[in-house]
């Protein structure tokens, strides 16, 4: 494959937050994968698994989302604050985790772990079962500098600085397993709960503090999605328009129409079909897009200029990432392992929200530890990084980057490439999705560069993954670097891999 980048021709700015994470307490995610408690044997940083804090500390993950996820329209935050003894042991049947849930990571744990790892919080509120005080509460508890009650009991809790938590998930998929809603129904719920929503102004010109995040659609249903965002955006647009910062679309690579196919055990056909399927993340978002765009168009003037109008919504994509059959009777709940076939559609679907970067401003991966498309799996002591670990490494080099217009010359139905340029270094990904072989790539710079990094990703067999036994079986390598100061370069990339290179103008 031949192509030529052109620097003069680039677009947006990637916010690092595409590369954000998200947790729940759903299966082993968070109880025995996050957190093992103080008293573990484990490593740990008061109950924190140390191995699993290093971990994400090294990826510095832009923002994390807690505590769900469905989980978040059962959970009540008082149950998981102040002296651990006292708190109230319930039991959770989210997505099929039946366990009991003492309550031992709570706000104050969340925000201690998200210090330690770089993360900003994300936090959804109680939509289902909660109440708007219930939410009022809470973001008084995490931000209120002055000293309310609140405030004391935080401080009280150990944390006497404000947590600054800034982006606030209203619902999740109220369409589903959030209440089963109407578009019409969420709009007036929505409402109410944005309108009570602190905004931790300390004059009237200051702005308001907290980024809104509503409940987008379900970005499996062609149909219903489409129906979703009119329809939401219609209501809005009823009556008097209130605060909303972004939509929170999710959408899964779904694996669940083949039986035979596992996370570990698949044919080569399963192979292609469902990096394939992960391709259509694309089509889901531009489709998006337009229907935002069409509904703030439609959003009438206000009588008076004291009211606002909605003119402005950015795209998030709260959950994302591939869903085997499997994992529906997986016990703990929703465990897949991570193949190469995972870390290949985990880099499809990165290279797309990057690309998106214009109108996407944030995205989760589902999830972070334990749980579906993985970048920490735990077993026992053992704390084992996912082959998507190293494919979110790989990219680091593209957050604040400007995304790249890549001209071939001659095509590949095998290799996809994306490409980012931040002050005099372009980062290029390449994903070879060919099995059995390797490929080159020869590409022309518009001025001389030399080649100062190159990592590759890459299995001996498609369904290889690692484990407790074997934690390193596919890790990023170093690739030899091409030391020639010139305006051409060629590569060479394994099979069936994800690579990484970086090239700076001399």
């Amino acid at each position: 494959m031949k192509l030529t980048i052109n620097t003069q021709k680039k677009h947006g700015t990637i916010n690092p937050k595409l590369h954000g994470q998200f947790i729940e307490f759903l299966g082993d995610c968070i109880d025995n994968g996050i957190w093992v408690g103080r008293n573990s044997e484990i490593p740990n940083v008061d109950g924190l698994r140390l191995e699993v804090v290093e971990s994400l500390k090294a990826l510095e993950p832009p923002v994390l989302r807690w505590p769900g996820g469905c989980y978040a329209d059962t959970y009540h935050w008082r149950d998981g604050i102040g002296d651990p003894a006292k708190r109230p042991v319930t039991f959770n049947e989210n997505f099929g985790t039946y366990q009991l849930d003492p309550h031992q990571f709570g706000t104050d744990e969340f925000m201690k772990f998200c210090d330690l790892i770089g993360a900003e919080p994300w936090i959804n509120i109680n939509l289902l079962s909660g109440t708007v005080r219930e939410m009022q509460e809470w973001l008084e508890y995490c931000n209120r500098q002055q000293p309310i009650s609140l405030a004391a009991e935080r401080r009280q809790n150990g944390h006497t600085d404000p947590y600054d938590v800034k982006y606030l998930g209203i619902g999740n998929e109220v369409w589903g397993g959030g209440g089963f809603m109407t578009p019409q129904q969420y709009a007036a719920k929505y409402r109410e709960y944005a309108l009570a929503v602190p905004t931790f102004k300390t004059q009237p010109t200051d702005d308001d503090t907290i980024y809104k995040i509503a409940s987008g659609p379900d970005g499996n249903k062609p149909r219903e999605r489409v129906a979703w965002t009119k329809a939401l955006l219609q209501s809005l647009a009823s009556y008097r328009q209130p605060a909303i910062d972004a939509l929170d679309l999710h959408f899964y690579n779904w694996n669940i129409e083949h039986p035979a196919d596992t996370p570990t055990q698949f044919s080569e056909d399963d192979w292609f079909r469902v990096i394939d399927q992960a391709q259509e993340l694309d089509d889901v978002l531009t489709e998006q897009e337009t229907l935002i765009a069409e509904g703030l168009a439609h959003m009438p003037i206000p009588e008076s200029s004291l009211d606002q109008r909605l003119t402005h919504l950015d795209l998030v994509v709260g959950e994302w990432g591939n869903w085997h059959r499997t994992a529906f009777t997986a016990q703990p709940a929703l465990f897949q392992q991570v193949t190469m076939r995972d870390a290949i559609t985990t880099a499809v679907s990165l290279n797309i929200l990057q690309s998106h970067c214009e109108t996407v401003t944030m995205a989760c991966v589902a999830q972070t530890v334990n749980v579906l498309n993985s970048l920490i799996l735990t077993d026992g002591p053992a704390t084992v990084l996912t082959p998507n670990y190293d494919v979110f490494m790989l990219y680091k080099g593209h957050r604040n980057g400007h995304v790249l217009e890549l001209n071939p010359t001659t095509s590949s139905k095998t290799l996809l490439t994306f490409a980012s340029i931040k002050e005099n270094v372009i980062t290029l990904s390449v994903i070879n999705t060919d099995l059995a072989n390797a490929d080159t790539l020869s590409i022309n710079f518009e001025q001389t560069v030399t080649n100062i990094t190159a990592q590759t990703l890459h299995a001996a067999h498609m369904t290889d993954y690692n484990s407790a036994t074997h934690p390193d079986l596919i890790r990023r390598q170093d690739l030899p670097l091409t030391t020639a100061v010139t305006t051409n370069h060629t590569l060479s990339v394994p099979a069936a891999s994800v690579s990484t290179f970086q090239f700076k103008y001399v």
